[in-house]
């Protein structure tokens, strides 16, 4: 079978695509991926749908075996270095499609500058669906492999054995991966519940992220919002992105593993445009809000993927690297001869 095969998990890695949003209904959280703009993109650079499952990574990357005749990769999100494991230390550069063959090892270090990144695989994983999506939801074991984070050992089947050779190909414009400014957000279902201080307090203050934040949600350090009607209510739906306040004030970002009710009132909802930059966050990083309308989150939105497209369609030929040790192995390279 061919494959990748996990030689090194690093932290926690899970198969992501654009998750299961349309069976929330049923009581499934959507899952897919924190940071869609990244996967997509990494997607492009090996050829792939948009919508196809990557490898997400936070915090630590993984170290990878090619069981396969030849694997293109591309990983995008984070500066860090895609590092091919041999008697020489290579490095190729992320955001760029890579082509390896059988038995090399590719390593992925520390993601110091992101909350989350993605590694692509040409055509993708050869894995049964759940829900229409490869989408990993741990808490149900459903989606990915075995519905679990992978591990040591696994093996990831591919659904193309050999990636044909070809001109690879960089994504020069990152600029969608530095975007600042406040995060927009719509305010409701429930605004009503808290005192116009406190709500005028939350879009004036700048709030920290904490270290209780992982793929469910964020919790927010700063200013704790007064409840005007009590903290309880009748649990109803959640859409990703929503800011949620129980009994202590102290917000709660809702992302991609988000429950799919909930009975503390929401003070409003992060747009869908800005929802990708909450994905790349860390615990530590600064964060504030601005309040929007209707209107102004359709637009951003149209905005959000008519830059996309402009990114891919501006991909450039891919920088130059040297696998040494693969050259050495197919006798393209040789030691010099003393001239006569």
């Amino acid at each position: 079978m061919s494959g990748l095969r996990i030689v090194s998990a690093g932290f926690a890695p899970t198969l992501q695509d654009f998750g299961r949003p349309h069976v929330q209904h049923l009581g499934v959280p959507p899952a897919g991926a924190l940071d869609p703009v990244a996967l997509r993109i990494a997607n492009a650079l090996v050829g792939n749908p948009p919508d196809s499952a990557a490898i997400e990574l936070r915090v630590m990357g993984p170290t990878l075996e090619i069981a396969a005749e030849a694997t293109r990769v591309a990983l995008v999100g984070t500066g860090a270095p895609v590092e091919i494991v041999g008697d020489r230390k290579v490095e190729a550069p992320s955001h760029q499609s890579i082509r390896l063959t059988r038995g090399r090892r590719l390593r992925i270090g520390s993601l110091a500058d992101t909350g989350v990144a993605y590694l692509a695989v040409e055509g993708g994983f050869a894995i049964d669906p759940v829900y229409d999506s490869l989408s990993t939801y741990t808490r149900a074991r459903i989606g990915g492999l075995d519905g679990r984070a992978l591990r040591d050992g696994d093996l990831l089947p591919l659904r193309v054995d050999e990636a044909g050779e070809r001109a690879e190909r960089r994504c020069a414009d990152r600029s969608w991966a530095r975007e600042a400014g406040p995060a927009r957000v719509m305010l409701g279902p429930q605004d009503d519940y808290f005192t116009a201080d406190s709500i005028a307090a939350f879009f004036d203050t700048e709030y920290r992220i904490t270290r209780e934040a992982d793929r469910m949600g964020m919790r927010l350090d700063g200013p704790a919002l007064t409840h005007a009607r009590g903290h309880d209510i009748v649990s109803d739906g959640i859409a990703t992105g929503a800011i949620q306040v129980p009994g202590n004030g102290r917000p709660i970002v809702l992302l991609a593993d988000h429950q799919t009710t909930g009975g503390y009132p929401k003070l409003g909802t992060v747009i869908s445009a800005d929802v990708p930059r909450l994905g790349r966050l860390r615990p530590g990083d600064a964060l504030r809000f601005a309040r929007v309308e209707v209107e102004e989150a359709e637009a951003a939105r149209r905005a959000l993927e008519e830059r996309i497209a402009r990114v891919v369609d501006r991909f450039v030929p891919a920088e130059p690297w040297l696998d040494e040790d693969a050259l050495y192995r197919r006798n393209l390279v040789s030691g010099l001869a003393e001239p006569d």
